[in-house]
């Protein structure tokens, strides 16, 4: 998994993301003003992989930081939710841009999907016998191939970009089928079932009362 650096001078919202990402796997340095997220940057006992960074920040804002770091991967993380500030963060070269208040399962799917088209995120996940590759997007189990459909892979790394974390069944075929499919919950249920029986997960992929699915690592 990555190491991220979340520059965010509100305390709250600062060890908020830092739960949420580690949870998932992810390894986090909070800072809460533009000096100590540069110094941070430039010291040579961190290797950042990505910089969630909020644009309005005590000592040096969001936009001056990501000057001197330009060249890491960096989401920008602001209230201000007007045209212009969008452009002005994404002209500058930022990777992605969210306005405040936002889920916590939003940012999860951003970052990943930064880390991914930066080529920072993990490639392969592992547990018990069980291995996935993205990349080829293959399934083993004892070493063994499983034949999954392509969206029982979808579902799976779905549930293993959001583990530890509960997933209602309308938030697993947004994330699966994407935000269109207009199918019946009761389809997550059944590809659970078939997930579970082929990899032998019953134990790793908890059924969640009233809201949907965890997987548990």
């Amino acid at each position: 998994m990555a190491t991220i650096l979340i520059v965010e001078d509100e305390i709250p919202i600062n060890e908020l993301i830092r739960r949420s990402l580690q949870s998932v796997g992810h390894t986090c340095i909070s800072v809460f003003d533009g000096r100590e997220a540069i110094r941070i940057h430039d010291s040579e006992e961190h290797d950042i992989d990505l910089v969630l960074l909020d644009v309005m920040l005590p000592e040096l804002n969001g936009y001056e930081v990501f000057q001197h770091i330009r060249g890491t991967p960096t989401i920008f993380l602001t209230a201000r939710s007007s045209l212009s500030d969008k452009v002005k963060g994404l002209t500058l070269g930022a990777d992605d841009y969210l306005v405040k208040p936002f889920e916590m399962l939003e940012l999860l799917a951003r970052v990943d999907a930064v880390l991914r088209r930066t080529k920072k995120g993990s490639k392969e996940f592992e547990v018990d016998g069980v291995k996935i590759d993205f990349e080829s997007r293959q399934v083993f189990l004892n070493g063994y191939p499983v034949d999954c459909t392509p969206k029982e892979i979808d579902l799976l790394e779905a549930l293993v970009n959001n583990r530890n974390i509960a997933l209602s069944r309308d938030k697993l075929l947004e994330l699966a089928w994407d935000y269109d499919y207009a199918g019946d919950t009761r389809t997550v249920d059944v590809h659970i079932q078939k997930l579970r029986k082929k990899l032998d997960m019953e134990d790793r992929i908890k059924t969640v009362y009233k809201i949907g699915y965890r997987l548990e690592v």
